[in-house]
């Protein structure tokens, strides 16, 4: 491989997009009036947040882009997206009012503004403005990629999970938005979405190459094998890329007007990549070879290199698919960090994009005694599992600064100081269950994020964790295993989940919605359980496979037993969507549940269905949480390269203890049932 060669495969260059301008249009107004009169006051007061939300939004994005960096352009776009869906179905109304004013979206062509056909004017077309949103997201995420510093493994890393959710950004822009955009400027019409999507694709997929040209955790002749595939894999990327423009001639006109270079760049990338590809074909190995199944490659070239340590914490959390609940409903009401809500009444609150958590929660909808429910033997097998204190940064630090260097601990102590503070309020007694939920929920992320280095071998006092048998306190486990930490933690979320659902209020439409969300949310995190405790952690009796499935069959049942109160329309079992019911086998399905069963005109149904399309559309495109620690909301926080804890959060109000723990029992849950 030449020098000129490898200097394209470790490119100081790559492209990204600028973001497309628009005008000023104001929503709060004719959008609160057309809620007015269609629905009435009472319901416009009820959405008037959301309406005010989605006019900052835009208003941010027009006014202020010059003042946000780029990670706080990327929460704001997000922000608007989900706000927008939710006042989508009014656009239709809309274009039937001649009494209302029409709300004209303006959009100029990212690529070249100044052109004859640069702009895109439509009235009350909301499909223009999801499409320009859609894009606007993608082509932040490139300039994110773009930005990072791909000389460390950290900034490769960043910029490769930064370029694959800018590809997936496009394909959406591609196969579901571009289609409906009626007077679409060049950069929305579904060449371009392809082109993007692809260009994206192939320059995280080259960064995911560089990585593992560098990795040595297979023979040799797997890792040529492994290599010569993933060069093949990026040569396609490319010359599916590079063909779209070249024999378009508007296409090609539109991209030179731009920058010229664009497509000598990716000339040269094909040429490269073809030329590798071809040599490496002899390295493929024939099927009867092959493994089985690859190991995914999750730490860098030197694994635990200090020049890696920040990558592979980083890489920690992105392992992670699935750490997001499926749940929608119990975020909206109980959770601190969601700043979307339904408030008392069913009022709709959307807190502006740039306002930090915690949030105002609907924890009234929550009953103060667990003990009143008529389902609270439930409890009896699902109490808490308790552990003994532990100071997670004191061990963790002295094994970074032993086994690295004091600079090194210190770029990452933020991280350990966050650990620290959440086993210690993961231990109080007076939190409520919605902040314990929060608490537990964040503690698990940041404990995927150390657990690439335990064992921690080197060093003289590894961290020890004790954990109790929830049914039987007398029994404990005393391990040094990270597996043993995470199965506690998600055995106590499915027991805080189900608690949740006993003490709602089951006779109101919210507490019943609630109740059922809580026990799916209890399931998810089941689910998640067979993976930490099952051949990786030997706890006591409660984190046994035989156990938890006595759980979760025990929680199916539990479904069928609460009662629908009497201004619930019964479900439609066969519905399928984010508003139908959730069955017992929710788990093999991807669908996301958002339990809104009230009158069919009612706008807060049709804002809330808005919401769950947007969460479950950004929850599918944005699968790289590590782009979370870059906002300025996020509870740990990388900066300049470190890992810092978020001074700017205000810690969680430790003293909302109105919801009891349920008291240790023997009872066996079977007998109840």
């Amino acid at each position: 491989m030449s020098n000129e060669y490898r200097q394209l495969l470790n490119p100081e260059t790559v492209l990204s997009i600028p973001l497309k301008k628009t005008d000023p249009v104001e929503l709060y107004l004719p959008l609160r009036k057309l809620v007015a009169s269609k629905y009435s006051e009472s319901d416009a007061q009820k959405v008037e947040s959301v309406l005010e939300t989605l006019n900052k939004c835009r208003r941010d994005m027009v006014e202020r882009r010059g003042d946000l960096s780029l990670p706080m352009q990327r929460d704001c776009l997000i922000h608007y997206f989900k706000c927008l869906c939710m006042v989508e179905p009014l656009f239709t109304s809309l274009s039937y009012d001649a009494d209302t004013d029409p709300i004209i979206f303006v959009w100029y062509d990212a690529f070249n503004p100044e052109h004859e056909d640069g702009v895109s004017s439509e009235r009350n077309a909301i499909q223009l403005e999801k499409a320009a949103v859609v894009f606007n997201l993608g082509a932040i995420c490139s300039q994110i990629a773009a930005s990072c510093d791909r000389t460390t493994a950290l900034g490769r890393h960043l910029s490769m999970e930064a370029f694959k959710v800018a590809a997936n950004f496009f394909f959406k822009l591609w196969k579901a938005l571009a289609k409906d955009v009626v007077s679409a400027t060049l950069d929305l019409t579904l060449l371009f979405a392809e082109f993007l999507h692809l260009l994206f694709s192939a320059q995280a997929s080259e960064l995911e190459l560089q990585q593992q040209l560098n990795n040595n955790d297979a023979g040799y002749a797997l890792q040529q094998h492994r290599c010569a595939l993933a060069f093949a894999s990026v040569y396609e990327l490319y010359h599916r890329a590079y063909e779209l423009i070249p024999n378009d001639s508007a296409a090609r006109k539109h991209v030179y007007s731009f920058d010229q270079t664009w497509v000598t760049h990716l000339h040269q990338k094909v040429t490269f990549f073809k030329e590798e590809a071809r040599q490496r074909e002899s390295s493929i190995l024939p099927e009867s070879e092959q493994p089985d199944v690859f190991s995914s490659v999750i730490s860098c070239a030197l694994d635990h290199d200090a020049e890696c340590v920040t990558e592979i914490l980083v890489k920690g959390i992105c392992r992670r698919l699935i750490l997001k609940p499926q749940q929608i409903y119990v975020d909206l009401i109980l959770s601190e960090y969601n700043p979307f809500k339904i408030l008392k009444d069913g009022k709709l609150v959307a807190y502006p994009w740039d306002m930090s958590p915690p949030y105002q929660t609907n924890s009234a909808i929550l009953s103060s005694s667990l003990s009143s429910s008529p389902l609270s033997h439930i409890l009896a097998f699902l109490p808490l599992k308790k552990s003994e204190p532990l100071n997670l940064y004191e061990s963790l630090r002295s094994y970074f600064v032993l086994k690295y260097s004091e600079n090194v601990a210190k770029r990452v102590e933020g991280l350990f100081e966050k650990l620290h503070k959440l086993r210690n309020e993961m231990l109080c007694d007076d939190l409520s269950l919605p902040i314990r939920r929060d608490c537990l929920i964040r503690y698990f992320r940041c404990l995927c994020m150390i657990e690439p280095f335990f064992p921690l071998n080197a060093s003289p006092n590894p961290p020890i964790f004790v954990w109790y048998n929830a049914i039987n306190p007398q029994q404990d486990s005393s391990q040094h295993n990270i597996h043993l930490e995470k199965a506690s933690v998600l055995f106590n979320l499915a027991a805080l989940c189900t608690h949740i659902a006993v003490s709602c209020d089951l006779t109101t439409i919210h507490g019943h919605h609630l109740a059922m969300d809580a026990l799916n949310d209890a399931l998810h995190w089941l689910s998640l359980l067979r993976f930490e405790s099952y051949n990786k952690a030997c706890g006591t009796i409660d984190l046994s496979e035989q156990y938890t499935r006595m759980i979760k069959n025990g929680i199916a049942s539990l479904k069928l037993k609460f009662p629908h109160p009497q201004s619930v329309t019964p479900y439609d079992r066969s519905r399928s969507g984010p508003l139908a019911e959730t069955r017992p086998q929710y788990h093999k399905s991807k669908m996301k549940t958002c339990h809104v069963e009230t009158g069919p005109s009612d706008v807060i149904r049709q804002f809330l269905l808005g919401y769950c399309k947007a969460h479950s559309m950004l929850q599918m495109v944005c699968e790289a949480p590590c782009l979370d620690l870059l906002s300025e909301v996020s509870p740990v926080k990388i900066k300049d390269g470190n890992l810092v804890a978020n001074a700017t959060l205000e810690a969680p109000n430790l003293a909302m203890g109105e919801h009891e723990l349920a008291g240790d029992t023997t009872v066996t849950f079977l007998n109840k049932l």
